[in-house]
């Protein structure tokens, strides 16, 4: 019975995701299709998916589809430029005649304005029932591999970020502006590090690292890693349910107490509480209760009974950690603020797929496929978060799509709407044969780049390697 609810809920929310596309889609178009009536243009076809129809209805003269491929949508409009190699063949009254030049800008710029009101309708309902905040906030390292770029370049647990490259940073992680996101995104050799160093006295020493970075290996028919420098935030090594015949028990551990030291040095995120277990020798705690008082211990991690032999296998203390995580809060951003990062996000995003230094690149951009799975996780999120979540992200893209459509390229709004001006100025079209040229070259481009996105968004929800799951540990119990 659960699996067939957890089908039936996949399901569900497939068909939520692919509502919001066809929705954002069916609005886009619905722009175009507005301002064609308005401005007196045939209107052949409104159909959302490119291809042959799968559905079709003709009503009122227009004829309404659903195509196979889900790659977006179109309105069929013959007096604009010949679009046949991306909507197929219109059917065209033989006394069509020409639209004014003024009208095709009106009628290419009627979609990104319609995706933008739509960014707009979407933001108010977010400004009204609030947008879930998951960033980590902090800037002091807490773990670093020993082999990593930060431990190489001489940066510490317990330094604080103050700013990345010059660009001054208050959290760890979010809206793109937190220590990862400015690290994945920084350019050149090395990233400049800004940290405040804690001294033995109580004080803080302002230090300049410059730091390397490391990008890990991805298959090849996944996206390239983004930069990483191998640091992560602080986080409370709280002892969380202890395990019956476990070193832990033996040793007298209590869940609840925060473990702040281990043999003498201070720990700040349970990783390195972690990584001196791996070693299997005696580790003595320095334990903080939950009174405040302080206690130690000395506890051996031992490989449990059930993974002798088992690939991956290694000692472990017999206890899981508590959660730290604080409460998701909500946040209430105006209309205007949810736009205006939306804008940011897209232009930072550009600047660093175009940037010569950046690794970020073409590949890194998302399709349908990738937006969908985004989308899915969101869904999937309880507590009230995940249908918020996804009303926020409806800014964003309908946003996006606004901005790339209405950029001067060839067959997207925004050439339609230049194209018009130059009509506007020359006094006539452009020449038809120069047309067909620019816009099939460039829908082969486009294709090629949708392919290339999807293959990559496949990629990454197929994934790499598989990861050894060890099964819940079993420790013997001690003989008596």
């Amino acid at each position: 019975m659960d699996a067939i609810l957890s089908t039936l809920q996949t399901i569900g929310i497939i068909l939520l995701v692919i509502l919001f596309f066809n929705l954002m889609i069916f609005v886009h178009e619905l722009g175009h299709f507005l301002a064609g009536k308005w401005r007196g243009a045939y209107i052949d076809r409104f159909q959302i998916w490119f291809g042959k129809p799968i559905w079709s209805k003709t009503i009122n003269g227009v004829r309404w589809g659903l195509g196979w491929l889900p790659l977006g949508g179109f309105v069929s409009l013959p007096q604009m430029e010949d679009m046949e190699s991306i909507e197929g063949k219109a059917d065209m009254p033989k006394d069509l005649k020409k639209l004014k030049a003024i009208d095709k800008v009106i009628i290419a710029a009627a979609g990104p304005l319609f995706s933008l009101l739509l960014a707009y309708v979407f933001a108010v309902i977010v400004w009204g029932v609030g947008k879930p905040v998951a960033e980590v906030q902090g800037t002091r390292i807490g773990y670093m591999t020993p082999d990593s770029a930060a431990a190489a370049a001489g940066l510490l647990p317990g330094d604080r970020v103050l700013s990345i490259d010059g660009q001054g940073v208050t959290k760890w992680m979010g809206n793109m502006e937190g220590v990862r996101e400015l690290v994945a995104m920084s350019e050149g050799e090395k990233i400049r590090f800004t940290v405040a160093r804690p001294q033995a006295d109580g004080s803080e020493q302002t230090i300049d690292i410059d730091c390397g970075y490391k990008v890990p290996e991805t298959a090849w028919w996944q996206r390239t890693a983004l930069r990483q420098v191998g640091i992560l935030p602080t986080q409370p090594a709280v002892v969380g349910e202890i395990l019956p015949g476990s070193p832990a028990e033996q040793a007298g551990l209590q869940s609840g107490q925060t473990i702040t030291a281990v043999n003498g040095t201070a720990v700040y995120t349970p990783y390195a509480v972690m990584e001196v277990a791996d070693k299997g020798t005696p580790m003595e705690l320095t334990l903080r209760n939950a009174d405040g008082t302080t206690t130690t211990a000395t506890v051996t991690p031992t490989v449990p009974a059930n993974w002798q032999g088992l690939p991956g296998a290694r000692p472990v203390m017999g206890f899981g950690w508590q959660s730290t995580m604080a409460d998701i809060q909500f946040e209430h951003p105006s209309p205007q603020a949810q736009v205006n990062q939306s804008l940011k996000w897209m232009k930072d995003t550009l600047a660093k797929v175009c940037a010569p230094g950046s690794n970020i690149g073409m590949e890194h951009l998302s399709g349908p496929v990738g937006i969908g799975s985004y989308m899915y996780q969101m869904f999937q999120a309880g507590d009230g978060i995940g249908w918020r979540l996804v009303l926020w992200f409806a800014v964003v893209l309908n946003v996006n799509l606004a901005v790339l459509n209405i950029l001067p390229l060839p067959v997207v709004d925004g050439g339609h709407v230049v194209l018009g001006l130059i009509e506007m100025v020359i006094g006539r079209p452009v020449s038809s044969k120069f047309l067909d040229w620019i816009f099939n070259g460039f829908v082969v481009l486009l294709m090629a780049f949708f392919i290339f996105v999807t293959f990559k968004d496949v990629g990454d929800l197929v994934g790499g390697e598989d990861t050894v799951e060890l099964p819940a540990p079993i420790f013997s119990a001690p003989q008596q």
